[in-house]
């Protein structure tokens, strides 16, 4: 009989896996596995250090999207101004068109009714005596030079109104543009100070706590250097003193820092600007404001300055171009100190290092050192009188 054969099954074993399906499976576990080790350091908690330096960012870009409204919302004031005064100006032509309208009206219901539309000879005719035909006619040569200016003068006007009109489509179109553009700068800073306050509301007590540790050391820093700015504005007015032991203080020697003096009406003029800058200490930040109650950091320094009867412009961009550029070692008392590459924030110059400010949403107008963000967030000092 032949020998009987244990029958082999249908699946082959391989290295303990029993089946392929089960392969791929155990295949696919390692691999979400890899990943989720791969994806975890990802979700970790930012540092403190991080959460500042986000913050602070996002308060920059706030800052700097404010400018951008202010320069907005300038634009759209002013061009306001001009659709309503070519408005008005349509609207005083299309009133005087209609005028002469009407007058050009009356010119032909005239020659209708004395017949000057008739040939000569049928009005000769058709006269009661010759006198009349010779006074008719004298009065319609006059009627109809009358005529000729009425016609050309409105067809002028008419000219005038029709491109009066073509510049007030334009500059309404110009207007909605404007009109966009303060929308959009104004959703851009809700946006960042919305997220600056999400990330500090997400801290606990004890890192808050923290965070203000380090705002702490930031601003001892800052003093320090202020202080020793301070030093050397003294070193610079002893060594000024001590060049003329002698001589009177001529009117365009020395100075706070030691640098050419001011004008005397300047200094006034600065001392105005930084009494009315030191009765704003206390009073909110609060973008786009220019007054009374609150201020942002560009409306502070144009308010400063028009208490002491000199206008600025109303925003960062166009302030840094008023005045003369002047060294960070020449600083005087009421020059504008600026900040950034994008120069999005502004300060006014008290002396010895420090500065009068609107620092930021969340923060009141005070005295602070010109260091207060590090010496490299210094972009120049501007003076303005």
């Amino acid at each position: 009989m032949a020998p009987h054969r244990k029958a082999r099954p249908s699946g082959a074993r391989i290295a303990g896996i029993r089946t392929p399906a089960l392969a791929t499976a155990a295949l696919t576990s390692v691999a979400l596995l890899s990943q989720t080790a791969q994806a975890a350091p990802s979700d970790r908690r930012p540092s403190i250090e991080e959460v500042q330096t986000k913050v602070d960012d996002l308060y920059r870009q706030a800052e700097s999207a404010t400018e951008k409204y202010n320069a907005a919302k300038e634009n759209t004031t002013e061009q306001r101004k001009h659709v309503d005064t070519l408005l008005d100006d349509v609207a005083q032509r299309t009133q005087k068109l209609n005028e002469a309208r009407e007058q050009l009206g009356s010119f032909a219901a005239a020659q209708y009714r004395t017949g000057a539309a008739a040939p000569d000879t049928a009005t000769f005719l058709l006269a009661d005596t010759p006198q009349d035909y010779f006074d008719q006619t004298q009065l319609m040569n006059r009627l109809t030079n009358r005529q000729k200016n009425a016609v050309d003068e409105y067809v002028t006007d008419q000219a005038a109104m029709m491109k009066q009109r073509r510049e007030a489509t334009a500059s309404l179109q110009t207007l909605t543009t404007s009109q966009k553009e303060l929308k959009s700068a104004k959703a851009e800073i809700q946006r960042k100070l919305s997220d600056a306050r999400q990330l500090l509301s997400e801290l606990t007590a004890e890192e808050k706590a923290r965070l203000a540790e380090i705002e702490k050391k930031k601003q001892e820093e800052a003093r320090r250097q202020a202080e020793e700015l301070a030093r050397q504005e003294e070193a610079a007015r002893k060594e000024a003193a001590q060049q003329q032991p002698s001589q009177s203080p001529s009117p365009t020697t020395t100075g706070s820092t030691g640098s050419t003096a001011a004008d005397p009406s300047s200094t006034s003029k600065a001392s105005q600007a930084l009494t009315f800058a030191r009765a704003q200490v206390g009073k909110p930040y609060v973008w786009g404001a220019t007054g009374p109650d609150s201020y942002d950091c560009s409306g502070l320094t144009q308010a400063s300055w028009k208490a002491a009867g000199v206008t600025l412009p109303r925003t960062t961009y166009d302030q840094v171009n008023v005045g003369t550029t002047v060294p960070l070692a020449s600083a005087r008392p009421g020059d504008l100190i600026f900040f950034y590459d994008d120069i999005s924030h502004v300060g006014l110059y008290i002396g010895d290092g420090m500065m009068i400010h609107a620092p930021k949403p969340g923060a009141y107008v005070r005295e602070e050192s010109v260091y207060y963000d590090g010496t490299s967030a210094i972009h120049s000092v501007v003076r303005p009188a």
